[in-house]
């Protein structure tokens, strides 16, 4: 925000410096140059305003993070504005005329001469630069939007990566341990040890050159999981902040080492490490919905092995769990004729060994629950088991081995259901640096509507960021609706023209030519913070095609011919519009090279609106000028048409 609050104080202030020049006192000069920018500066907030608003309404499970960029933004930008309508003019108005300035300082010298300087480098290069576009019109809005249509078709085509998140480098690493359910502690323990004893192992190897202490700190090991789980564990450590260490070695290349050193890990079901924060969702994550276990055991065994085939996938697991050993019992034909169903025996089966409740008592506020079942030497062994008698329907009792036979199995230890559909998740982590998701994710897609058009009752959906991709980008389709629809209705208040606006908004396509380019200058990848920025830009880069447009206007109202209004608006408002951009992009530079961890998630915002703004700031000092001759010329058209037929006299003027 401190590059973009200053735009509106600039533009006023740059005004009332312009009028020191005619006016008859500091006063007169800070009165007149407030009065005559306040439409296109109030309104140019106010547009900033409507592009940031949408922020605090995206979808989705990062929507919280986004919606605190438009709760400082939109305050600071209101304020901003009292403060340039009434105390920026108290203090401007002290400002020496410039025949007061015969015997200034040095400094004052100096600031002249380069303001002096600046405006013959605006006559002597920029005037004749926009003659010649204003000469060759269609030729140079053509260009422009040729360069529009090929950034387009780069990011289509994929040339362009898009992450939906990024990987942002966490300052904790941490690795989770699954086995098989009922695994003794003592087993489950044994890993996490040999785990922290790796940690500790990388922790003494990278030592700080500049502190001498460790990179590595807070070693933690937890075994055992929620409800007791003995199955279950894991290690993490803290690595020191990066922009507190000289060492280069990040988060994901200690992790990398780290996988190395424990190795593989044998009959665990799941071995997970993480290294990231901002993680809210696995970044593949297919879901499959079917009615049969055994169908969905196959088809996510399919899938498995077609994740396996990309190079930068890696970590590929799915919620079936190898399940937990059982014996299934399963009915004779003795059994059968006995009148004897699997429930009925399973029934007594659970009573013996587990036991029946005949009674609860209160003692206090404990709740006693009175267990009848066999005494615990009869139920030790699987012979004990099978010599457990069963109650007939004629009321005799045989033992179990009679009736039943005992069937070794494993069973899940959980079932998945959404919408009364049994469901299986298979997901994978990938290397985002490597790949490009958009290509990936189509690709997934084609192969798994194929897959399920085999297993009839089988359904598909891309879940985890695709899920919050999808929610994210149509909250970003409406946000765009919005705020296009509230810009056009704001600009159009001030000019009462339902064409003008689009002149101004005009520019909007070419600054997200900016933000792309800037993407490619820093080296990185377009996310949604990416996005979300260039939503911010719509709103930033009209202010200066608002403040150029409203002094064409008010030349043209002084009675000056068209293209003499344009040509002078143009050299008359370069300096505000160069400055505005100017300092919003230095405002931005400090957010482009911070090395904190948290700042990461801001540098993509940071860099679709800073370059955005600058290559904006060109293409309204040419492009602008260039649209107002083209719209004027077809109101010509039509009014000239509509009198006379002869389209001559418009062709001559403009």
């Amino acid at each position: 925000m401190l590059g973009i609050v200053v735009d509106d104080a600039i533009v006023t202030g740059e005004n009332v410096y312009t009028h020191l020049k005619t006016a008859e006192s500091g006063e007169q000069a800070a009165i007149r140059g407030t009065q005559e920018v306040a439409t296109p500066v109030t309104f140019g907030v106010l547009t900033t305003v409507a592009a940031f608003l949408p922020l605090a309404f995206i979808d989705g499970a990062r929507g919280a993070l986004f919606a605190q960029i438009p709760f400082i933004v939109i305050p600071v930008l209101l304020f901003s504005l009292i403060e340039s309508k009434f105390v920026l003019p108290a203090h401007l108005k002290y400002l020496k005329m410039r025949h007061e300035k015969q015997g200034s300082n040095k400094l004052e010298q100096l600031q002249q001469r380069f303001a002096d300087g600046f405006e013959n480098a605006i006559l002597r290069y920029y005037q004749p630069l926009l003659k010649v576009a204003l000469r060759h019109k269609m030729s140079t809005l053509m260009g422009f939007v040729g360069i529009f249509f090929i950034i387009i078709a780069l990011m289509s085509s994929g040339w362009t990566k898009f992450i939906f998140f990024p990987r942002i480098p966490s300052e904790t690493v941490r690795v989770n341990l699954t086995l098989p359910a009922g695994t003794p502690f003592e087993v489950t323990n044994k890993f996490i040890l040999r785990m922290a004893d790796k940690a500790h192992e990388l922790q003494e190897k990278y030592i700080d050159e500049d502190s001498g202490k460790s990179v590595i700190i807070n070693i933690l090991a937890t075994t055992g999981g929620r409800g007791g789980a003995s199955n279950s564990g894991g290690v993490r450590f803290e690595i020191i902040p990066p922009e507190q260490r000289s060492s280069d070695i990040t988060s994901r290349e200690l992790v990398t080492e780290w996988r190395n050193l424990i190795g593989v890990i044998p009959g665990a079901e799941s071995l997970t490490f993480r290294a990231e924060i901002g993680r809210s969702s696995d970044p593949i994550d297919v879901q499959l919905n079917g009615q049969s276990l055994e169908t969905l055991k196959e088809v996510a065994a399919r899938v498995k092995e077609r994740l396996a085939t990309y190079p930068t996938v890696f970590d590929i697991a799915d919620s079936l769990s190898d399940g937990k050993q059982e014996l299934q019992i399963e009915l004779t034909a003795q059994g059968q004729a006995l009148g004897l169903t699997r429930v009925a025996i399973a029934s007594q089966v659970r009573s013996a060994f587990f036991g029946s409740q005949v009674q609860r008592i209160q003692r206090g506020r404990d709740d006693v629950r009175v267990m009848v079942r066999l005494p615990i030497e009869e139920r030790r062994s699987i012979a004990d088991l099978q010599n457990i008698l069963i109650d007939t329907p004629s009321g005799g009792a045989v033992p179990l081995s009679h009736v039943a036979t005992l069937k070794a199995g494993q069973s899940p230890t959980t079932i998945y259901r959404i919408d009364r559909y049994r469901t299986v998740n298979v997901r994978a982590d990938i290397e985002k640096e490597k790949t490009n998701m958009t290509v990936l994710q189509a690709d997934l897609k084609e192969y798994l509507d194929q897959l399920v058009a085999q297993y009839p009752g089988v359904t598909h959906s891309l879940e985890g960021e695709a899920k919050e991709q999808r929610e994210s980008f149509d909250s970003l389709t409406w946000a765009l609706l919005f705020v296009f629809f509230i810009i056009y209705a704001l600009l159009a208040i001030p000019f009462k023209s339902y064409l003008q606006p689009l002149i101004v908004m005009s520019v909007i396509p070419f600054g997200m030519i900016g933000a792309v380019m800037g993407h490619w200058i820093m080296g990185m990848d377009l996310t949604i913070m990416s996005l979300l920025g260039m939503l911010a830009l719509v709103g930033v880069v009209v202010n200066d095609s608002l403040v150029l447009v409203d002094f064409i206007n008010k030349k043209r109202a002084e009675g000056r011919e068209l293209m003499d209004s344009v040509l002078t608006a143009g050299a008359s408002r370069f300096r505000p519009v160069m400055l505005t951009s100017l300092t919003t992009f230095i405002g931005l530079m400090p957010l482009l090279f911070e090395k904190s961890t948290q700042a990461q998630f801001l540098i993509p915002m940071a860099v679709s609106l800073g370059f955005g703004i600058l290559f904006a700031t060109f293409i309204t000092l040419l492009l602008i000028p260039v649209n107002y001759l083209l719209v004027e010329k077809v109101k010509g058209l039509f009014s000239t048409k509509s009198k006379t037929g002869d389209y001559s006299s418009v062709d001559k003027a403009v």
